[in-house]
């Protein structure tokens, strides 16, 4: 199938579950292609998680920057129990994000499931799309599960 016509389907699939950021960077990535800059696109893929990883990282670090989150704010992390289940739910989505991005690594066409899965949950469980990195850590713990029990079952 033509790329710029699985663009075009990526783009329609993003509006339809309202996630803008697979809309936005399927346009993007079709302008590119239309434009001829298309010679980009090894370069976008080399850097391109590494480059929205850093801003994403930036925009959690804010916080601290503008200084609205306090020594106090810091030290009841570590002495709380909200503090420290919140330490462990970071560091457990951060380990399932690394495992998700090794997945898409492997396997970049599950990116399409995990669109779609996207919308489903947006439609029938009333979820909010977060990005393919968790989707994708949580469907590499579910491919590791369904082998694991699949050489049990044998």
């Amino acid at each position: 199938m033509n790329g710029d016509l699985l663009l075009v389907i990526l783009i329609i699939i993003g509006l339809v579950g309202r996630s803008p950021i697979i809309t936005t960077a399927a346009c993007i990535l079709l302008v590119f292609k239309l434009i001829g800059l298309d010679r980009f696109l090894p370069t976008v893929e080399r850097r391109g998680l590494e480059l929205g990883l850093l801003f994403l990282t930036m925009g959690v670090l804010v916080p601290f920057a503008s200084e609205r989150i306090s020594l106090k704010d810091i030290a009841s992390v570590f002495t709380t129990w909200p503090g420290i289940i919140a330490l462990i739910g970071g560091a457990i989505a951060t380990y399932m994000n690394g495992k998700g991005l090794e997945l898409l690594k492997i396997d970049p066409q599950l990116i399409v499931g995990l669109v779609i899965g996207s919308i489903f949950g947006i439609i029938f469980l009333r979820g909010i799309p977060v990005g393919p990195l968790m989707a994708a850590g949580i469907t590499a713990f579910l491919l590791k599960l369904a082998c694991f029990i699949a050489d049990k079952i044998r």
